[in-house]
């Protein structure tokens, strides 16, 4: 009985979870003049322009330029981070995104 009540109580704080981190969908910022970061809660109704990575040797902030400048050079309105990690390589940061017009 016990541990009914635990399995429902467990299965209850997952599923309370999971809708706080998907996040509500928001709308994308005004288009300006340079490309923006966007979060992905706030791609609804944007269509995908591309993918790309980027392969950097510093800080995140580095290879997160360098997606940015990649975004200028694609002429992109917006554009999400999907991903920043490090690699083997100590100091060596690997990134991908999408690009979106």
């Amino acid at each position: 009985m016990v541990m009914r009540r635990f399995a429902a109580l467990l299965l209850t704080l997952a599923l309370g979870g999971c809708s706080v981190l998907e996040g509500s969908p928001q709308p994308a910022p005004p288009v300006a003049d340079h490309p923006q970061e966007i979060r992905r809660n706030q791609t609804e109704g944007l269509q995908r322009m591309g993918t790309v990575t980027a392969l950097e040797r510093g800080s995140p902030a580095d290879v997160e330029n360098a997606i940015k400048a990649k975004a200028v050079a694609a002429k992109a309105d917006y554009y999400v981070i999907v991903l920043v990690d490090e690699t083997i390589v100590t100091g060596t940061m690997v990134l991908a995104g999408h690009f979106i017009p």
